[in-house]
């Protein structure tokens, strides 16, 4: 037990100084690039719907990326343009094309907690089983980590895997209990993912299990509903 302890004792002091990159993972347009775009990027920067249709037709390019690797598609759902979005959608823009940093539209809806905009990017073809990010993550690992609980049921729903494992080795079920807040949104995670059927006993790269990791970090709640599901310590 002490050298359990010792282990996951290093494992957080770790985790201060991971926890600033994690959360400026995503990197949105500045107001200096949104000031700048052109073309299809400033129609969609600025939810200018006619014009995206307009530029379409004339043969523009709906999958061309600004410096940071974004489409006009991505710039839409940053900036929460959802009829831009459809209208560039509609035309044909690629809902799964991936940003510098490895970012789809799902992904970065997820992110945001926009519920709507990654509804549209799942039911006009995006894969929410990509791997994304750098840390080789899914839309469902970010939300969990988040705390976004109807964004994570709607990820579960459509199929988004369970069991996926970045490369920090850890999965949606281990982001919820140590990048979480023990609060009611990550334990209502933790609760959807059980019932869903992730892998209680999936360990991380220390082989510390989440049931370990809960009682670590004195989530009472998810203790319980880990130890009522039959998970190991």
């Amino acid at each position: 037990m002490r050298k359990l302890a010792l282990i996951l004792a290093i494992f957080f002091w770790g985790l201060i100084f991971w926890l600033p990159l994690l959360a400026v993972a995503q990197t949105a347009p500045s107001p200096d690039e949104l000031a700048h775009y052109t073309g299809l990027h400033a129609a969609a920067a600025k939810g200018e719907t006619a014009k995206i249709i307009a530029l379409a037709k004339s043969g523009t390019d709906l999958n061309a990326r600004d410096g940071f690797g974004r489409t006009a598609l991505m710039v839409a759902a940053y900036q929460n343009h959802r009829d831009a979005a459809t209208a560039l959608i509609k035309a044909g823009a690629n809902v799964n094309a991936l940003d510098s940093e490895r970012y789809d539209m799902i992904t970065i809806a997820a992110v945001a907690n926009n519920l709507a905009m990654m509804k549209l990017a799942i039911t006009s073809g995006g894969n929410s089983k990509l791997m994304t990010s750098p840390y080789d993550g899914t839309a469902l690992i970010a939300a969990a980590h988040l705390g976004h609980v109807e964004v994570v049921r709607e990820l579960i729903r459509t199929g988004a895997p369970l069991d996926h494992i970045n490369n920090l080795k850890w999965t949606a079920l281990i982001e919820a209990i140590v990048l979480g807040d023990g609060g009611k949104n990550h334990q209502f995670i933790v609760r959807d993912l059980i019932k869903a059927g992730a892998n209680i006993n999936l360990a991380d790269g220390n082989g510390t299990t989440p049931l370990s990791l809960a009682r670590f970090r004195k989530y009472p709640a998810m203790i319980k509903m880990l130890e009522a599901a039959g998970a190991k310590p």
